[in-house]
């Protein structure tokens, strides 16, 4: 299932057998030996599974999907260096991950015609033309399912200000603790803007490291901040460090995480209490359609064993089965190509993959606007008694606001 580049050569050799067949090629950035491991190793397994699933059950139409996944260890120059070789291999679209290195291929993706289905949600993937003069480049071929990390910032920053409202707290501080990195960075600004317009004091960002560490020091700033809402750009094992740090030093603040902070696994290990963290699909085992169709991909994969899929797995399969079903309308509609593929991911409106109604939300995007899902949903996640109960709070639908687009 894992492959790293060492092992590209012997993948290219096949190249040639694998054209004659009825099949088209995907290449699958992870990360399951890098800082983003902590959830890469919940998320890439989705991809694959449900690509693999449906490949065991007759293909896009009988078309088979040769999948080959690279662990990039989180590493820019290496997530190009497999670019590269899988374009040359005739790539006709890639299941990617990072910000950091999804925003340095926008201009090579956007030059081949090759669909890129990441795994970062940075709004700064999300304006395809450019229409916003703000947009720093235009990204017609980057997809991904799920609203912008900066959209449910500004969700969170929403919850927060209500919350505020309710407790009676005059002047809410709101404070952004992350990495000096794309990926945590990537909402900082916009999120600082629309708290601002929202009405509360935007104290100054503390840097944390995204490995883990003795965060007391950032924890101490934190609190001198005087900060009742403290937003978590990284995740993982910083997060828990950040968490329990921030315990001992006495903090009372509420922590929101971004979307890849909150998970039952990272709740449990920090003991959190009353964490703030967003979503785009149920967690396994709710009772929704669609849920029947998770289980059957992950009781064929990751989870033949048993086990437990946090919600990252589930997003992945969703972003698989978008990419899949753009495929089917593309065969349909002249071939199984780069540019068709993205044809077909303007081909519906408030979609839903056939089999995960209830699971992948109504998501749209057009020619113009690549903010496929605009709806966040936010809970509540404590460890309490020995076990960790996660209870929907919120859920709100953001507007989609022109100034917002690309940022």
């Amino acid at each position: 299932m894992k492959t790293t580049l060492l092992a590209l050569s012997a993948s290219l050799l096949m190249g040639t057998a694998a054209s004659a067949q009825d099949s088209v090629f995907v290449g699958h950035l992870v990360d399951y030996t890098g800082p983003t491991a902590f959830v890469g190793k919940a998320y890439g397994p989705g991809v694959y599974d449900a690509i693999q699933y449906v490949n065991a059950n007759g293909g896009i139409d009988g078309t088979q999907i040769e999948l080959t996944q690279v662990d990039y260890a989180y590493k820019v120059p290496e997530a190009i260096a497999a670019y590269k070789a899988w374009s040359g291999r005739g790539m006709v679209a890639m299941q990617g991950w990072g910000t950091a290195d999804t925003e340095a291929l926008i201009s090579f993706v956007a030059k081949d015609k090759i669909p890129v289905y990441s795994a970062s949600y940075s709004a700064h993937l999300t304006d395809p033309e450019g229409t916003n003069p703000a947009t720093k480049k235009p990204a017609p071929y980057n997809f991904f399912y799920g609203p912008s990390y900066s959209d449910t910032c500004r969700a969170l920053a929403q919850w927060a200000a209500s919350d505020a409202e309710e407790k009676g707290i005059e002047n809410p501080t709101f404070l952004h603790a992350g990495d000096n990195h794309p990926y945590p960075n990537a909402p900082k600004e916009a999120c600082k803007a629309y708290a601002e317009e929202l009405g509360m004091t935007v104290a100054d960002p503390v840097v944390v490291p995204m490995a883990p560490g003795d965060f007391k020091a950032q924890c101490l700033t934190i609190k001198e901040s005087g900060a009742q809402y403290v937003y978590l750009g990284n995740l993982g094992g910083s997060v828990v460090a950040l968490l329990k740090s921030c315990g001992t030093v006495g903090v009372e603040a509420n922590y929101m995480g971004n979307v890849w902070a909150g998970d039952y696994v990272t709740i449990e290990a920090s003991q959190a209490e009353k964490m703030i963290f967003p979503s785009s699909t149920p967690f396994y085992g709710q009772d929704v359609p669609g849920m029947d169709l998770v289980t059957k991909i992950a009781q064929s994969g990751e989870f033949a064993d048993g086990g437990k899929p946090t919600h990252h797995y589930i997003r992945g399969i969703c972003s698989a089965y978008y990419m899949m079903e753009a495929m089917a309308w593309a065969k349909e509609n002249g071939g199984i190509t780069g540019e068709n593929i993205k044809k077909g991911m303007y081909a519906k409106e408030n979609w839903v993959p056939e089999g995960l109604e209830g699971v992948c939300l109504p998501s749209t995007w057009t020619p113009t606007d690549h903010r496929g899902l605009m709806t966040v949903a936010i809970n509540q996640g404590s460890y309490e008694d020995g076990e960790v109960k996660i209870e929907r709070i919120d859920e709100t639908t953001l507007p989609r606001r022109d100034d917002w687009l690309g940022l």
